[in-house]
């Protein structure tokens, strides 16, 4: 984050309390109290002056750095316990040369050296802001916590001699008005050095700008606070960096960790204009400090199902990143050529596997999206499918290491997993297997059922749309303890069945396809994966986390309600009409719930109950960052059987066979024939 060590997990739009007047109005306003409300926003100070559930720039958040705590100051206008008493000389002089108006002096985790850049008159309209602009808050501060002899201020003022406040910012007559607004924002109030400039022997930014001989140091990526802040310098096109720090995300990466609380509390509030002058500046730093990632020949595609670390990827993280890489567009990020994941320095990168990570909440982009926490893996297990990403689609960083793994997770405090009877088996394991080729095989018929078998698959599901994970995901019809459930009586078909009829049911079902012949090589292959993946229970056994999961069957849906919940939870991902969402390859990627390329009549998925306890269980995906994809739990019975309603009885494909079912009897109330 652009505070140095700050530490900040609340709602942006509550804490903020800024107005909701337009960027571009209070940039440009002939008042100082709106023109300093949009320099605060330029300084994001409303980030570290605010306590989680606290009122704005009232202070008591806690920054954390390796020599103890510091508790942010209160800077509302209060008298007694805020800077109302300060005159603008004594503004002037904490903001720039790091010293209150006591005397005493500032640690420089306030980044008084960047905003010793400012203007005269911007400091002085910043001024004019917090004094009338900003509620008064009576909130005594709170002592910092510094371990010895770095308790001792005095020090401070060598630091501030070697490394204090410089002159304000002066224009390179050379460059472009609009390459100076943007190196004036970079440099001073934007402080983007703090994090992302590398810190010299006394914890100093190693330069202030790209000028001098040290200026290569500046924006060339530096690790703190277990996250590591990627080099700046060229990084994108303009179009895209402003596009990156105005929603959160562009076609290479999305904003993870503490940057998304930058982008939602700061440069999402810049205007256009000061966006693209912050891009064009940065585009113009020749792309040279941190150190590079060293040339490695990139994994084969047919690693993907041949390592353990592809393996894992697979089962684990081409859900949303897909199997080559490219993510889902403005949705979920790629991972190919992706500069956060092949930096120099994995730190940022097992951080995120580690912990999970959420989108940035812009006004562009209102729905946060959520990947899993993988802190349950093993050390081994993260480093090998880290390493795999890190050298896969052309990607050429050097390998993750366990000891790299077991050092940051030891920095982080993980929650602890909750508990469950179900075991997630590892796709990773069927490699010790003397017909691991088979095993594998039979998986990828489970993931990629429409690619591999296209004669067999009508419409543009897999198996995995149901059973997902190909069948390892608790309550989503997984396959763990099903094999040896068969043969079996089925009341649907009025008869005793056996797994490949039952398999063959999902073809001409939910796949609106046609029959596997039991005998043949693909048929095999997925018996013999649902084998493996059955684990040890036996027939009749109770099998934790089989089926779906329960849903009240008494509720009456709304289906007025359905539509609105579809449209905030469901249409991200399948459509606004339904229509799914696909890859540049044509394939789906999510797929489509209603149509002529949706599950037939005849499906589970069809019946509002079925669909709606499998919604609650496991939708919206990636809405959460629990283990494995979410785990449903956002939607309530009622919500959950009102837009299953909506989506299932839309117009879909006719079952031809349906009057042969429930020849006995025993036809459930929401089945659609």
């Amino acid at each position: 984050m652009n505070q140095l060590f700050k530490v900040i997990a609340f709602t942006i739009a509550i804490v903020c309390g800024y107005s909701a007047i337009a960027a571009e109005s209070l940039n440009n306003s002939s008042d100082p109290v709106k023109r300093g409300q949009y320099l605060a926003h330029l300084g994001d100070c409303v980030a570290c002056h605010t306590d989680k559930g606290g009122k704005p720039m009232a202070g008591g958040l806690e920054l954390k750095t390796p020599f103890g705590a510091l508790y942010s100051t209160n800077i509302t206008p209060d008298q007694k316990t805020g800077i109302g008493e300060y005159s603008f000389e004594q503004f002037d002089r904490v903001m720039r040369k790091g010293v209150a108006a006591d005397g005493h002096n500032l640690y420089p985790a306030m980044p008084y050296p960047s905003y010793s850049k400012m203007s005269p008159d911007d400091m002085k309209a910043l001024y004019q802001y917090l004094m009338l602009g900003v509620a008064p808050v009576n909130k005594a501060n709170i002592e910092s916590q510094m371990k010895w002899p770095y308790n001792m201020r005095w020090g401070l003022s060598f630091w501030n001699i070697l490394f204090g406040g410089t002159k304000p910012f002066s224009a390179d007559a050379s460059q472009t008005s609009q390459w100076n607004r943007g190196a004036y924002i970079v440099q001073g109030m934007g402080h983007c050095g703090s994090c992302h400039t590398p810190r010299g022997i006394l914890f100093q930014e190693k330069a202030m700008s790209q000028e001098g001989s040290s200026g290569k140091y500046f924006l060339s990526g530096s690790t703190v606070d277990s996250w590591h802040a990627v080099n700046l310098r060229n990084l994108w096109t303009v179009p895209e960096i402003a596009s990156f720090l105005k929603t959160g995300r562009n076609q290479h990466a999305t904003a993870y960790g503490t940057m998304t609380e930058v982008i939602g509390l700061s440069t999402q509030n810049f205007t256009d204009d000061d966006l693209t002058a912050m891009a064009v500046y940065l585009k113009s730093l020749s792309n040279e400090g941190e150190k590079q990632s060293q040339p490695m020949v990139a994994v084969e595609k047919t690693q993907l199902y041949k390592t353990s670390g592809g393996l894992s990827y697979v089962q684990f993280c081409s859900t949303c990143h897909m199997s080559d890489g490219k993510g889902v567009p403005k949705v979920f990020p790629p991972l190919a050529g992706n500069k956060s994941i092949l930096s120099e320095d994995p730190t940022s990168v097992i951080h995120v596997v580690l912990s999970g990570w959420k989108s940035a909440e812009t006004k562009t982009n209102h729905r946060v999206v959520g990947m899993p926490e993988y802190g349950s893996l093993e050390d081994a297990e993260l480093a090998g499918i880290i390493t795999f990403i890190r050298s896969s689609w052309g990607n050429t960083a050097p390998a993750v290491t366990v000891d790299q793994v077991k050092t940051v997770r030891g920095q982080l405090h993980l929650a602890a997993q909750a508990q469950t009877q179900f075991v997630t088996p590892r796709f990773s394991k069927m490699l010790d297997k003397s017909n691991s080729s088979q095993l594998v095989y039979g998986m990828r018929l489970m993931s990629e059922t429409g690619v591999l078998l296209p004669e067999n698959v009508g419409n543009g599901l897999n198996c995995s749309s149901c059973h997902t994970n190909a069948g390892t995901v608790a309550n989503a019809s997984p396959f763990v303890g099903v094999a040896a459930q068969f043969p079996a009586y089925a009341p649907r078909a009025g008869k005793i069945i056996d797994l490949e009829d039952r398999i063959n049911g999902c073809f001409k079902r939910s796949m609106n396809g046609k029959a596997l012949a039991k005998d043949s090589i693909e048929m095999k292959a997925m018996i013999s994966y649902m084998k493996w993946v059955n684990g040890p229970y036996k027939k009749d056994e109770k099998i934790p986390g089989r089926g779906v999961g329960k849903i009240d069957k008494t509720l009456i849906p709304n289906l007025d309600n359905g539509k609105v919940v579809y449209q905030a939870q469901c249409a991200v991902c399948h459509g606004f009409n339904g229509e799914g969402v696909k890859r540049a390859d044509g394939r789906y990627a999510f797929p489509m719930v209603w149509g002529e390329e949706s599950f037939n009549l005849g499906a589970g998925m069809a019946r509002t109950y079925t669909a709606a306890a499998f919604i609650k269980q496991n939708m919206p995906m990636g809405h959460s960052t629990q283990f494995p994809l979410g785990q449903g739990g956002v939607l309530t019975d009622q919500e959950a059987v009102d837009v299953a309603d909506y989506f299932s009885h839309m117009g879909r494909p006719d079952f031809t066979d349906k009057t042969k079912d429930w020849p006995n009897g025993g036809k459930p109330k929401d089945a659609r024939y």
